[in-house]
């Protein structure tokens, strides 16, 4: 029984084939006199193969009412194209219609927005633009996990309902088996939590750090890579509910080794989607953002330039240009401050080190001076922060005097604290939201669009 061959594989042959089977998707169907033209796509790559069907087909007038949208299966001779448009076509012997697709298929042969594809997030990976985004997902996908596997780090799966709040921001979903009409409540009338299934509040969690730094301390290096969730009503085009982390750890490192290695993973991601996915990233250059090629070769090309808060303060200062929130040691970087060094600036990629320790989390370690903590970001063009990581406090008593300064209570953190207790080490490691990664190397201005089926406040379709 003949195999089905998928179309990149089928343009990627060196000569003519006497029998192929092709299945797809019809893209277009044009008739001309005797024979029809039936574009198909199987979503292997951007480019379809071309079908010519012949009237003397035993179903030719099935064939005719072919529409887009329609999935058909081809049998045929692959032979060199009369065209100049590809570099093959199927004459066909014989086409299978698997289901024909009614005329109100959303998806005609037109321009589309990404407001109405997102309404119809099903069918969007149809449309050439959005097959290409989640082909170079996968790619993408497997690039972070070649990087890693290929420095022996080891891949850990934290769990998704966690008891803690890893950034202490209180912005989480909530996990319950509780019936929510009949709530058992204590006799001071808070919510009886020893009913519940875990017998404690429960949460979908908001990272697997605290998760991959217990596994750092016994397998050295880890990563994890799965979905996190946060609970912040924010509708912006760089926010969503339901997103994917990457968080590699490393025992005995510090700041300056967790700084290489987000530079070099952003790196080696670029240079693999690159070389994988050219013709993917042709069209986000030409429909999407015409300089992503150079952004692009200018991360895979360049070092990064390294900074500290306090610095990147005072180019700010000194730069003379307007921000809509002024730039003051203390502050959190916005994303236009985030934007200014890595566009204007430096133009390039820019890693800033040593915040204040106020506005960062309770685990980084505090630097000697008492002020700023060994934490650092990576800060990209057109998305601003990409990575976010630092050292951990390594010291069971600092550690534990921080949860205690910030009101968080020490018992939600005690296996945490074990491995400050029991052989400490230093480590440090990041976290990489994996759609801002998407964003940066597909030239995508807003996270809906690289999410399958995005998670956003009043959104919770398909």
């Amino acid at each position: 029984m003949l195999k089905r061959t998928k179309v990149k594989d089928l343009l990627a042959l060196d000569g003519e084939k006497d029998e192929v089977l092709v299945k797809g998707w019809v893209k277009t169907r044009r008739d001309a006199k005797d024979f029809s033209f039936i574009e198909v796509n199987d979503g292997s790559c951007l480019k379809n193969i071309q079908i010519i069907a012949n009237n003397d087909l035993k179903n030719y007038d099935e064939i005719k009412k072919i529409t887009t949208g329609s999935s058909v299966a081809v049998n045929g001779r692959l032979v060199a194209s009369v065209g100049g448009n590809q570099k093959y076509e199927v004459v066909a012997t014989e086409i299978e219609i698997y289901g024909l697709a009614p005329e109100d298929f959303p998806l005609q042969k037109k321009k589309h927005t990404d407001e109405f594809l997102r309404t119809i997030a099903h069918l969007r990976p149809r449309t050439n633009k959005y097959g290409a985004a989640f082909r170079i997902r996968s790619e993408l996908s497997y690039a972070i996990h070649k990087f890693f596997q290929g420095r022996g780090f080891k891949y850990v799966h934290t769990p998704i309902i966690t008891g803690s709040d890893c950034e202490g921001a209180g912005e989480m979903f909530q996990v319950t088996t509780l019936d929510l009409n009949n709530i058992p409540r204590t006799k001071d009338g808070k919510i009886d939590y020893s009913q519940d299934f875990f017998g404690k509040e429960a949460h979908l969690t908001v990272s697997g750090q605290l998760n991959g730094e217990m596994y750092a301390t016994a397998l050295g290096d880890i990563y994890t890579f799965g979905p996190t969730f946060r609970a912040e009503n924010s509708n912006t085009p760089r926010h969503a509910a339901e997103f994917w982390m990457i968080e590699p750890e490393m025992a005995f490192a510090d700041i300056h080794d967790d700084m290489d290695l987000a530079e070099d993973m952003v790196r080696f991601c670029v240079k693999d989607i690159m070389e994988n996915c050219a013709d993917d990233l042709e069209l986000f250059e030409k429909y999407v953002d015409p300089n992503l090629k150079a952004t692009l070769d200018n991360i895979m090309n360049n070092d990064f330039a390294r900074i500290t808060y306090s610095e990147a303060i005072d180019i700010m200062k000194k730069s003379g240009k307007k921000f809509e929130y002024t730039p003051e040691y203390g502050i959190d970087l916005q994303t236009e401050h985030e934007r200014f060094l890595a566009e204007e600036y430096f133009k390039k990629p820019v890693i800033v080190r040593d915040y204040p320790k106020e506005i960062k989390a309770f685990y980084m370690k505090q630097n000697p001076d008492g002020k700023t903590v060994a934490a650092m970001d990576v800060l990209v063009p057109r998305i601003g922060e990409l990575i976010g990581g630092s050292q951990r406090e390594e010291s069971y008593e600092k550690l534990t005097a921080r949860i205690k300064e910030l009101g968080m209570d020490v018992k939600d953190y005690e296996g945490y604290l074990d491995t400050r207790k029991y052989g400490t080490v230093p480590h440090a490691g990041f976290g990489l939201g994996f759609e801002r990664m998407m964003m940066l190397v597909t030239g995508i201005s807003n996270i809906r669009d690289v999410l399958p089926f995005p998670r956003t406040p009043n959104s919770i379709n398909f």
